[in-house]
């Protein structure tokens, strides 16, 4: 199942989180601020080591790096993870 490390109160992971219901895409969602440090650790490294980057997304080991919201380049990025 697609994983969503996001944050309520950013708009982009709002954005997302609406994109992928409306599309029906199964997902988990996991409020980064509530995450443990471990996991905190693996989203700064997957976003290049220097902070989280919300939303960032993981299926079957693939990550999505997090992103400002654009739609084609979502459903482009979802497609590359198997999921469209």
């Amino acid at each position: 199942m697609l994983k969503v490390y996001a944050a309520k109160w950013c708009p982009h992971c709002t954005k997302t989180i609406e994109y992928l219901k409306n599309n029906n895409i199964e997902f988990e969602y996991f409020e980064i601020e509530k995450q443990s440090e471990e996991t905190i650790q693996k989203i700064i490294e997957i976003n290049g080591g220097d902070d989280w980057v919300v939303p960032t997304l993981e299926f079957n080991g693939n990550w999505r790096k997090g992103k400002v919201y654009n739609e084609k380049e979502l459903g482009f990025d979802l497609n590359k993870l198997g999921l469209k």
